[in-house]
């Protein structure tokens, strides 16, 4: 297959609110020369994340044209000199890099050691939806609370209606023997925490009362993106000698009131190695390739919410808007050429 120089793209040229017709704009980019372990892939789907949201009302191009996105699912349609991993027409999905250009294009640019093979079982809608928060809730059980297939105790993973929750209340059920509690704010939310295998889905009022009911000690791990709003139950919560691992930016937190119980505080940031230049290892392509089996064996479901199209500025306003509304459980998939109505 060949590939044109210049792509269609979705981009953003200064930060303004998603109201505005132009917060992101159609525009025409040139497409990166791939280096020697890089893919050329077709983008045939997209998802929006909160990352998305914050870069584009909080990081100025300075009227550049800056693409956002990293998920994206497509079919390799070249590949650089020592690529080796994939050929011409293979259908991946994948994480992207944050030092590069997004994947809101027609056509992108990944270094082939961050791309997995695409579950068989699904299509590019439902795996576009995956990687960055398969990546993140992985990387979290596995690598910063050091899970394993014989971990038992409780875990609180906050918010279950969530990319990266759903994804961790998945992967803890599936490959640990730990006790999952979700907590969530809307019934829609409820049942999909259900859906995606939490032991108990619970409101924040009726937390501490489950809590006990389990074990009375307290949890031995939590996840969080709601730092600061959930910090007081946090620390009521998690038992002595538990662990915590946090996603999101609190700014307003004491940690020293969780030094009496010696708790074990790990951040978790996905793109750590990328933004410190930390050689590619080809973790991600083997973490991807892991839940690629997990989906089809049907061990995990896509966490996708709602299925957008066609890729174009219009469709990625209104995505992100959803993405910053909160109003819908699972992802926000933006698909390249399918109408919106007729998903």
């Amino acid at each position: 297959m060949t590939h044109p120089a210049h792509v269609p793209a979705v981009a953003y040229q200064a930060c303004l609110p998603i109201t505005d017709p132009e917060s992101l704009i159609d525009t025409v980019v040139e497409l990166p020369a791939p280096g020697p372990r890089d893919l050329v892939v077709k983008v045939e789907a997209v998802s929006v994340n909160p990352i998305d949201v914050r870069l584009r009302a909080g990081r100025d191009p300075k009227g550049r044209p800056r693409v956002l996105g990293l998920d994206a699912a497509g079919t390799v349609v070249s590949s650089g000199t020592d690529a080796s991993i994939f050929t011409e027409g293979d259908d991946v999905y994948y994480c992207g890099d944050v030092r590069r250009p997004g994947t809101n294009a027609a056509y992108h640019v990944v270094d082939e050691r961050l791309v997995g093979r695409k579950p068989a079982s699904i299509g590019f809608a439902d795996a576009a939806a995956l990687p960055l928060t398969a990546l993140t809730a992985w990387e979290s059980l596995f690598h910063r609370l050091r899970l394993t297939e014989e971990s038992r105790g409780t875990l609180w993973v906050i918010g279950g209606g969530g990319g990266v929750a759903s994804m961790a209340i998945q992967l803890a059920r599936q490959l640990t023997q730990a006790t999952i509690i979700t907590t969530v704010s809307r019934a829609p939310s409820r049942a999909w925490a259900q859906r995606m295998g939490a032991h108990h889905v619970v409101s924040d009022e009726e937390l501490s009362a489950v809590i006990e009911g389990v074990d009375g000690k307290g949890v031995d791990w939590i996840i969080s993106g709601d730092t600061e709003r959930k910090f007081l139950q946090i620390t009521d919560a998690i038992a002595p000698r538990g662990q915590v691992v946090v996603m999101d930016e609190p700014r307003d937190i004491n940690l020293l009131a969780l030094k009496s119980k010696s708790i074990s505080w790990h951040w978790e940031a996905l793109f750590t190695d990328q933004l410190h230049n930390v050689p590619e290892t080809g973790q991600r392509h083997l973490w991807l390739t892991e839940i690629a089996e997990l989906v089809d064996r049907g061990a995990i479901v896509p966490i996708t919410g709602q299925v957008l199209g066609p890729l174009n500025a219009s469709t990625m306003r209104r995505a992100h808007a959803d993405v910053e509304s909160r109003a819908h459980t699972g992802k926000t998939v933006v698909t390249s050429d399918v109408p919106s109505s007729e998903i």
